[in-house]
């Protein structure tokens, strides 16, 4: 276990660190860009894992918004290896915000189907990539870089 002061980031977008965190206790703000995107108290929570199982860049920066103290696993590919059980636990926790995301996007589709406005494309954006399959994923579109980057 190692204590971090407020303010130490511990995972930085755009880095490639290998390392997954466990939090004991205190407070972690997640950020992507300037924007904020979760606040994490929960003991036991898990971050860093999406970067692991996708061989990629962190896509957000996750820094102590308190004095915390985290568990750390530098190499967090052998470690989800070697434990099965957490390793179960990131995939139940993946399964449930690929749950809450299909429940939003039906929501979408349901308050702006047929309304033709780019509201309603929005719905069809979201399908688009819950179904994607496994290969290279690149953030934004031709026209426009990913909205996230400065």
């Amino acid at each position: 276990m190692i204590a971090v002061a407020a303010g130490t980031v511990l995972l930085a977008e755009g880095t490639k660190s290998g390392r997954i965190y466990i939090l004991v206790e205190g407070t972690l703000e997640v950020a992507r860009g300037d924007t904020p995107i979760a606040v994490i108290r929960e003991p036991g929570s898990i971050f860093g894992e999406m970067s692991i199982l996708l061989d990629s860049l962190h896509t957000a920066t996750v820094r102590a918004a308190s004095p915390a103290i985290v568990r750390e696993y530098a190499d967090g590919a052998e470690f989800l290896r070697s434990d099965p059980d957490t390793a179960l636990v990131v995939a139940r926790l993946l399964a449930q915000r690929l749950q809450a995301a299909t429940t939003y996007l039906v929501d979408l589709k349901r308050q702006y189907a047929g309304h033709g406005t780019h509201l309603a494309m929005v719905g069809e954006v979201l399908a688009s990539l819950i179904n994607q399959q496994p290969g290279e994923f690149l953030p934004g579109s031709e026209r426009q870089g990913d909205p996230g980057s400065g």
